[in-house]
């Protein structure tokens, strides 16, 4: 799957992620960080998951509680917005509880 279709996966039919194709040409490529600057803090933590880098977990997390969420660990924030972890393939390939349907070769659905 590739990132910026991760980053902006707003759900699952059947073995085809949906896509908001709005938000991904208008985001495409940003980093972690950027996304959360621009308070788009699920695409942000879904970003930093597929990226794999831990410096921008924490930031996604930091940026999320100064814009005042309560949350306290970066499993909690998975949480709250319903991430379960890095898709297979990402680039440290680790599986955190890789949601079904979420595999190389996924279909997707764009949501105009």
């Amino acid at each position: 799957m590739r990132r910026d279709d991760y980053v902006f996966c707003i759900g699952f039919e059947g073995s085809a992620a949906i896509v908001d194709g709005k938000l991904a040409r208008g985001h495409a490529g940003w980093s972690a960080l950027r996304l959360a600057e621009a308070g788009l803090f699920k695409p942000a933590l879904a970003a930093a998951l597929y990226d794999g880098n831990p410096a921008d977990l924490d930031g996604v997390l930091a940026l999320y509680n100064s814009r005042g969420g309560s949350v306290r660990s970066i499993d909690e924030l998975k949480r709250t917005f319903g991430i379960a972890g890095a898709p297979l393939g990402a680039p440290l390939g680790v599986p955190l509880g890789v949601p079904l349907g979420v595999r190389d070769g996924v279909k997707k659905i764009i949501v105009v």
